[in-house]
């Protein structure tokens, strides 16, 4: 972070064109305007915004309008009456203009009673002091900081806080919650305690909050450096039991005749956290989040085999879709069943290198996985997560020896032979059928010839087997 005088300030700002018109085409109409928000923080922590908000003590429209006449065709402009907004687009800028304003709420709604007010009550409505820092850009003051609420301080400290009572900010607008949150993951910042008692008193109010926002807010804590940070902070507080309780009840341990499991939910936030590392893409790590939360479904003890969770990749990869519905997220190949697909092979790749690596095993894993046979290899690595050092390199190089032989497999063009030549149609054709139960049997064990290499994937030898199957099943060719 990096400590700025008013001066100082105002020579930063001075070098971009765009801050000194804005300034002159205020004072023209005879109206203070401030950057605010989040170009002002990240101006602080170094880091680079095109994003900037302008708070104007009187009409945001007006300004907009008039500073578009001196850019010319340069720029586009974008009025939104409803809310008392404008927006310029000039080459990669945005700059949002509004009024100054205080808002009011009513206990069961998400949209304010806005009325015109000023500067102070425009900061007075921030959700946290590190977003109410506003810089003048009006000549005689430009590049003057107004801090009312110490947020360079708290920037300093590395600490989230709102800037009035907590309960009325977060009552007021609850996602407010979600982006404290979110804050408190990117920035790596602490949530200050009275903020963080609010978070706990009011999480029930994050209800009235559509999936859509909240899984905006969701998506951004998944996509920081550290996501587990800020599901740590949504599980304290409440949150994650309303957002995404499949995935608070991991967090149980149980414990019978001595022996314990381990918890999953922490588990699964140091998965998250090791596939974030390698800068995986934002529905690989929703496959690590998810990957577990078959387990409170399917654990048993066992008195020979202590706790056990069979089948819990196959239980947790139905349990995606509800969860990708209830919040609004896509349905889509490349996401939602993406990540059902990854939960559900999650254990293969382990097993595998639990026992010998085969040909076959290994032929099957590719067929299964597909083009996403590489993210779950990913995935799987990054779920081994003992702490015993001598037993995670063992798994790890059994993983090893996975890919080594995937890699050969590819190489030798197995993954073009993985599809029988006879297909599911073909043999609807031959034996006069509907799709059908049959027709699978028929499909899966052709598919078992090849990847087993019983019989190459050619016409001939697997028509003969088909003919065998067949005839087992009662079934006869139908006429030509």
């Amino acid at each position: 972070m990096k400590l700025y005088t008013d001066d100082e300030l105002a020579g930063l700002l001075g070098t971009h064109d765009i801050f000194r018109l804005i300034g002159q085409t205020a004072d023209e109409a005879g109206v203070e305007c401030y950057v605010v928000g989040g170009y002002v923080r990240d101006l602080f922590l170094e880091r680079p915004s095109d994003d900037i908000d302008v708070v104007v003590v009187g009409s945001g429209i007006d300004v907009a309008s008039a500073l578009k006449k001196k850019l010319g065709r340069q720029a586009h402009l974008s009025v939104f009456r409803n809310f008392g907004t404008a927006q310029i687009k000039c080459g990669s800028l945005e700059v949002e203009f509004v009024g100054a304003r205080r808002e009011s709420y009513s206990h069961d709604s998400r949209k304010p009673i806005v009325e015109d007010g000023t500067l102070e009550d425009d900061q007075n409505r921030r959700d946290f002091t590190i977003n109410a820092m506003a810089i003048c850009l009006n000549k005689g003051r430009f590049g003057q900081l107004v801090d009312p609420f110490n947020g360079l301080a708290d920037l300093e400290d590395g600490i989230i806080a709102t800037p009035l009572d907590p309960e009325v900010t977060f009552s007021d607008d609850p996602l407010r919650m979600m982006r404290c949150v979110r804050f408190a993951t990117q920035l790596h910042f602490q949530i200050e305690d009275a903020t963080l008692d609010g978070l706990e008193k009011m999480a029930q109010r994050i209800r009235i909050v559509s999936a859509e926002r909240i899984s905006v807010e969701l998506n951004k804590i998944m996509m920081a450096p550290q996501p587990s940070i800020g599901f740590v902070e949504m599980q304290r507080t409440g949150l994650l039991q309303l957002i995404l309780p499949e995935v608070a009840a991991l967090d149980i341990v149980e414990q019978r005749n001595g022996r314990a499991h381990k918890n999953n939910f922490y588990h699964t936030l140091e998965v998250l956290d090791n596939v974030a590392s390698r800068n995986a893409s934002l529905w690989l790590r929703w496959a690590a989040l998810l990957h577990d939360i078959g387990k409170p479904k399917s654990k048993r003890w066992d008195a020979a085999q202590g706790w056990t969770f069979h089948n819990h990749n196959y239980l947790g990869a139905k349990m995606v879709a509800p969860i990708f519905r209830r919040l609004k997220l896509p349905l889509g190949q490349d996401e939602m069943k993406y990540v059902e697909k990854l939960v559900d092979l999650h254990m293969r790749p382990q097993v595998i290198a639990d026992d010998v690596v085969t040909d076959s095993a290994v032929r099957r894993l590719l067929s299964d996985a597909g083009d996403d046979i590489d993210d779950l290899m990913t995935l799987c690595e990054a779920d081994i997560t003992s702490k015993n050092e001598v037993k995670k390199k063992i798994f790890l190089e059994n993983f090893r020896m996975v890919r080594s032989k995937l890699t050969d497999l590819v190489e030798k063009d197995y993954k073009r032979l993985l599809q029988p030549v006879i297909d599911g149609n073909e043999i609807m054709q031959l034996f006069n059928l509907r799709p059908s139960r049959v027709v699978g049997i028929l499909k899966q064990f052709l598919k078992d010839a090849v990847l087993d290499n019983r019989v190459p994937n050619e016409r001939e030898p697997l028509m003969q087997l088909l003919m065998e199957k067949a005839g087992s099943l009662g079934l006869k060719m139908s006429k030509p």
